[in-house]
């Protein structure tokens, strides 16, 4: 079957893409725990590459995980093939010339070099929003510690299932030590000279 898989070459390259919306694309992957502030994070590093005239796209681990990643569980082997299938559409996205963002707890070192591998490490900033499980469970804003604690929800990271720190991330954001504002302004510094096309 393989075999008679032949890719198409398009007409219209990346670099056309990146050149008509005047920006780069890449993907800003955010991970940390369940509750650690992900998603809220990357949506205002959103909000405000929107109002520079940036197109982006968000991509979530909830919504993903009701459409495309639907069938999949929380069980190790699924949780890499869910964070596969991200990284697939993600590095299509930057394909179309589209800064993306994605906010997913990826808990194990090899599916996030398998990331980078997949978009190209030119194209991945990875961002660790490192908050203790401590503060997470204190928030506990899904209510997924509690549940996890009552035994109603097994292979949740942090309780009953381990995270892989990254070791060398590219953006390191320790909410319980800094606001959200300085964490936005910390990224969107990083990013900047990121977001340069060179035309040349």
């Amino acid at each position: 079957m393989e075999e008679n898989i032949i890719p198409y070459n398009y007409q219209i390259s990346i670099d056309d893409r990146r050149k008509l919306n005047g920006h780069n694309s890449f993907l800003l992957w955010f991970t940390g725990l369940s509750g650690s502030g992900k998603s809220t994070i990357a949506n205002l590093v959103e909000q405000k590459l929107f109002q520079q005239g940036v197109r982006t796209y968000m991509l979530d681990g909830d919504n993903i995980r009701k459409g495309i990643n639907k069938d999949l569980t929380f069980v190790p082997e699924d949780r890499t093939e869910n964070i596969r299938r991200i990284a697939e559409i993600a590095n299509l996205m930057v394909n179309a010339g589209i800064v993306t963002l994605a906010a997913f707890v990826s808990p194990y070192k090899k599916d996030r070099e398998n990331i980078k591998s997949i978009v190209k490490d030119v194209n991945f900033v990875e961002i660790f929003v490192n908050t203790s499980v401590e503060e997470c469970e204190r928030r506990d804003v899904k209510g997924l510690y509690k549940k996890a604690r009552a035994g109603e929800i097994t292979n949740m990271t942090g309780v009953s299932s381990p995270y892989e720190k990254p070791e060398t991330p590219d953006i390191e954001i320790k909410t319980e030590e800094q606001s959200i504002e300085v964490a936005v302004d910390s990224i969107m510094k990083y990013i900047s000279h990121k977001l340069i096309h060179d035309e040349n």
